[in-house]
C-alpha cells in the first residue's frame, strides 16, 4: 500500500468520506444494474406483446375472411411492414397444399422467413412458437408463429417477425440517461458526504484548536460546548490538565523543601569550619562548596524537568532578550564588549521565563567572557515540523573561538577549559540540561564573526 493510501486511512475524515463514497458507489452500481435489467425485461415484454398483437390480428383476418390473400399490411397499422428490409415482417404459408403458397409483407421483398418448427422450437400451449432466427438479410429476428386450420379453406402457418434493434436502441438510450443521472447523483452524494464529514468532525477540530491554545499558553483549560460523544473527552482532558498542574506544583514544593533542608546543614558545617581554621577546615570548606554547586545544579535540573512538562506555559521572548542585553552590556561595559540583537515581539517560548533567561543568560555570559568587542544574538523560527515549531537562538562572539574537538567537553558538567576565566564550569551544561528538559538542543559551531557560535533550539511559536 502506498504512503498516500496509508496516510489517508490514518485520517478519520478520509476514512468516513471514502467509506461513504464506496458505499454510495456500490449502491448506485447495483441499482443501475437492477434498473437496466428491469427495463430490458419490460422492453422485451412490450416487444413480445407487440408481436403477439400483430400475429393475432393476421390470424383473425385469415380466419374470418377464409382467404389468405385478403390479409394485408394495411390492417396492421404499422408502415414498417411496407418498407423493404425494415426488420418487421409477416408471412402466411399454406401447409395443406403442395404448392405451399406464401403471402408476405412487402418488407420481406423477395425473402422468406425460416420456420421455427424446422429449427426444433417446441410449441407452447395454444400452438404458439417463439424463438430467434436469422432473417433473409442476416439480422437476428424474434419470430412468433402459429398454425391455424380454416377448415375447407386450408391450413396456414402465420408468422410475424421483428428486429430487436429498435428495442436495443431504447435500452441504450435508457442506459445512457441512467448513467448521466446516476453520475450526477454520485457527485451530489460525494459533495453531501464531504459536507457531512466536515460538519460532523467540526467539534474535533474545535477541540484540537483548544488544545493548541493550551499548549501555547493562551488558555489554561478547554472551553466551549461539545456534543455528547466529545464532551466526556473534553472533561477528561481538563481533569488531566488540572492533575498535571497539581503534580508539578507539589514537585516544585518538594524541591524547594529539599533545597532548604540541605543548604541549612551545609551552612552550619561551613560556619563551624570557619571558626576552626586549619587544613581540615579548609578541606571541609572546599568540599562543602562543591556540594553546594552540585545541589544547586541538580535542583535546577529537577525544577526544569518539572516545568518542561507543564502545559500552558508560554513566555514572550523579546522582553527577556532586551533585559538580558541591558544587564550584560553593563556587566561587560568596562571590557568594551557591546551586546546587540532583537527578537520579534510576537515570538513565544513554550516554557517558564526564568528557564529561558537562565539558558540565554549563560550563553551570553560565556560569549561575553571570550568576546573582544561584540556579542550578537538573533532569534528566528526554525523550519522544523509544522506541528511543533521551534525557536532558534543564535549567539555569536568575535573571540578566539573553540576547537571542534573541545566543544563536546565544554558542555560537560564542571568542565572548565580555561581556569583563568571566572566561573564554575556549569553554565553550558546547565543550558544543555535545561534545553533537553524542554525537548530542545544546544550546538556549538564556528561564528562568522571569528569566534564561537552557539545555536539553541527550543519549542516556541
Amino acid at each position: 500500500m502506498s504512503r498516500l493510501a496509508i496516510g489517508s486511512f490514518r485520517s478519520i475524515a478520509a476514512r468516513l468520506f471514502l467509506t461513504a463514497a464506496a458505499t454510495s458507489l456500490v449502491v448506485l452500481l447495483v441499482a443501475s444494474i437492477l434498473l437496466t435489467a428491469y427495463y430490458r425485461s419490460e422492453a422485451e415484454e412490450v416487444f413480445e406483446r407487440r408481436l403477439d398483437v400483430y400475429l393475432r390480428a393476421i390470424v383473425a383476418d385469415v380466419s374470418e375472411s377464409g382467404q389468405e390473400g385478403r390479409t394485408g399490411p394495411g390492417q396492421l397499422g404499422d408502415p414498417q411492414f411496407e418498407l423493404p428490409g425494415s426488420g418487421w415482417y409477416w408471412q402466411i404459408t399454406r401447409l395443406d397444399d403442395k404448392s405451399h403458397d406464401i403471402k408476405a409483407s412487402r418488407s420481406l421483398f423477395a425473402g422468406t422467413l425460416p420456420k421455427l418448427s424446422d429449427l426444433g422450437v417446441a410449441a407452447e400451449i395454444g400452438g404458439f412458437r417463439r424463438g430467434y432466427a436469422l432473417g433473409p438479410d442476416g439480422r437476428r429476428l424474434r419470430i412468433v408463429e402459429r398454425i391455424i386450420d380454416v377448415g375447407d379453406v386450408g391450413i396456414y402457418l402465420v408468422q410475424v417477425a421483428g428486429s430487436g434493434e429498435e428495442m436495443e436502441e431504447q435500452i441504450a438510450r435508457f442506459r445512457f440517461a441512467l448513467t448521466v443521472a446516476f453520475g450526477a447523483l454520485a457527485i451530489a452524494l460525494a459533495i453531501g458526504a464531504a459536507f457531512q464529514v466536515h460538519f460532523g468532525l467540526r467539534p474535533m477540530r474545535q477541540l484540537q484548536r483548544e488544545l493548541a491554545s493550551i499548549r501555547r499558553g493562551e488558555r489554561d483549560r478547554i472551553m466551549g460546548k461539545y456534543p455528547n460523544e466529545v464532551a466526556p473527552l473534553a472533561d477528561e482532558l481538563n481533569l488531566l490538565i488540572s492533575a498535571n498542574r497539581d503534580i508539578l506544583e507539589r514537585a516544585r514544593t518538594q524541591v524547594g523543601n529539599l533545597a532548604h533542608a540541605l543548604k541549612t546543614p551545609l551552612s552550619v558545617v561551613v560556619n563551624e569550619a570557619d571558626a576552626a581554621p586549619g587544613q581540615l577546615a579548609q578541606k571541609v570548606q572546599e568540599q562543602a562548596q562543591i556540594m553546594r554547586d552540585q545541589i544547586s545544579f541538580y535542583l535546577d535540573r529537577a525544577r526544569a524537568a518539572a516545568r518542561g512538562g507543564a502545559l500552558g506555559a508560554a513566555t514572550p521572548v523579546a522582553p527577556s532578550i532586551e533585559a538580558l542585553l541591558r544587564a550584560f552590556g553593563k556587566i561587560y561595559g568596562d571590557k568594551g564588549v557591546v551586546f546587540s540583537g532583537d527578537a520579534d515581539p510576537h515570538l513565544r517560548f513554550l516554557g517558564e521565563r526564568q528557564d529561558l533567561e537562565e539558558m540565554i543568560g549563560n550563553l551570553l555570559d560565556n560569549a561575553g567572557k571570550w568576546a573582544k568587542s561584540r556579542v550578537t544574538i538573533e532569534v528566528s523560527v526554525d523550519g522544523g515540523e509544522a506541528s511543533r515549531p521551534a525557536l532558534r537562538f543564535t549567539i555569536d562572539d568575535d573571540g578566539p573561538g573553540l576547537a571542534s574537538h573541545l566543544r563536546a567537553a565544554a558542555t560537560q558538567r564542571g568542565r572548565r577549559l580555561d581556569e583563568t576565566k571566572p566561573g564554575s564550569g556549569l553554565g553550558l551544561s546547565i543550558v544543555v540540561d535545561l534545553a533537553a528538559a524542554y525537548g530542545g538542543s544546544l550546538q556549538l559551531d564556528d561564528s562568522p564573526n571569528g569566534g564561537l557560535r552557539a545555536e539553541l533550539r527550543l519549542p516556541g511559536f
